[in-house]
């Protein structure tokens, strides 16, 4: 039986918050050593202590060459399997959270596997799959070559899950019509340059905040986060003074600003406080019934993030995605491209060491890739473009336990 990927249907609407457990993901922001390659910004995500989970393996294994397989000889992940784990372990980025609680909330309903994702930021993520402290991790910023250099189960795959808008969020209670915003003024309010709602740099793209003469309230992560690592790499990109002074990193010094603990901490802030502004994955500023700015893309639109413009930036950087699928998708050039967008990945371990596992995780992996793909859009992610999946599948299917692939093929 060949797979089939779910269709993406293009409605976003608001889901109820999820119960996943937030801890603090910190770490070092000041010392990145790979590049972006889309913007050839520098990034570096950070290093949390990691979760405390079942450990996941032991020492690296020799790296296994597999013959290549037709990825329609893979059956579609329909029921329950012979001598697969019962239970997964997860920790990482919280700006997939949403999408991963209903996927692994249906994934048990069809294998009756349990999948323990903890969301304690992308930094913490990368700390607990490069110390194997977790099955796999999960990040929306990919990790620098020295951090796949330093990991201890060896070498570590990026899979990408889905792809998802930064929505810069405000809190205007004066303001009726959408914030409009340019490169060029976000970048000055985070770096503390423009400092009133009133400036007359806002004041040109937004007549009605000439009479709101009150101080910005400025609000960033205060954790380890994947979000703050396309948000800092999407102002690195048309920044140069961004680039210079903070750069790009799952955690940075901010310039200015209060912080606020994952993404449901930011929009908590910025509910909170009047005339204040921050950035969050757009399904929390949805359930938080906030207003979402409308950002001048590289064509000169002002454009909302939806899961249609994340696509459309996805679309435009397509053929440009490396082989190991770390990539940058900011600042896309498209008319009707949303600039703050990005991918989330899961993190897992080319050669694995525990058979039953890795068979339950390449599961996992095929099944999200597939046929989870169709509940995406509903809560406001974009699936993954055709090239994207089946380079996703081909990932999954080098990986191997025993010198043998872990995914059962036909």
């Amino acid at each position: 039986m060949t797979h089939r990927r779910g269709p993406a249907t293009n409605v976003l609407c608001a889901v109820a918050a999820i119960g996943v457990l937030l801890l603090a993901a910190c770490g070092p922001a000041k010392t990145p050593t790979a590049t972006n390659p889309a913007s050839g910004a520098p990034s570096g995500p950070s290093q949390p202590p990691a979760a405390q989970h079942a450990p996941a393996g032991g020492a690296a294994p020799a790296s296994v060459s597999l013959p290549p397989v037709d990825p329609a000889s893979v059956p579609a992940v329909s029921g329950p399997l012979a001598g697969e784990a019962q239970a997964l372990t997860g920790a990482g980025a919280t700006f997939p959270a949403v999408l991963y609680s209903k996927w692994f909330n249906e994934y048990e309903k069809v294998t009756r596997v349990q999948v323990n994702y903890q969301a304690i930021g992308s930094g913490g993520g990368i700390k607990s799959i490069s110390d194997q402290t977790v099955d796999f991790g999960a990040t929306d910023g990919p990790m620098t070559d020295e951090q796949l250099k330093g990991a201890k189960g060896g070498e570590i795959l990026h899979i990408p899950m889905a792809l998802g808008a930064v929505a810069v969020t405000y809190n205007l209670p004066s303001l009726s019509d959408a914030l409009k915003l340019t490169p060029e003024t976000l970048a000055g309010i985070y770096l503390g340059e423009i400092t009133r709602w009133n400036d007359p740099k806002l004041v040109a793209d937004n007549p009605g905040l000439a009479q709101v003469n009150q101080n910005i309230v400025v609000v960033h992560r205060s954790d380890g986060s994947g979000t703050s690592y396309i948000f800092t790499d999407y102002l690195s990109t048309v920044s140069p003074i961004w680039k210079q002074k903070v750069g790009t990193s799952t955690s940075v010094e901010w310039p200015t600003g209060l912080g606020g603990k994952g993404n449901e901490g930011v929009a908590g802030e910025v509910k909170q406080n009047p005339y204040s502004i921050g950035y969050v994955e757009q399904i929390y500023a949805i359930q938080n019934k906030l207003g979402v700015a409308q950002i001048k893309n590289l064509a000169g639109n002002f454009v909302e993030p939806s899961v249609e413009a994340v696509t459309a930036a996805a679309a435009d950087f397509a053929d440009r995605v490396p082989e190991d699928l770390r990539a940058s998708i900011v600042n896309a050039p498209g008319r009707d491209d949303y600039p703050i967008s990005g991918f989330t990945w899961l993190l897992a371990y080319q050669n694995q060491t525990d058979r039953a596992k890795a068979t339950a995780l390449t599961r996992m992996l095929w099944w999200a890739v597939t046929e989870g793909q169709k509940y995406n859009a509903d809560l406001g992610y974009a699936p993954l473009p055709p090239n994207i999946a089946e380079r996703a599948e081909k990932k999954i299917l080098s990986i191997s336990v025993g010198g043998q692939r872990a995914l059962p093929v036909q």
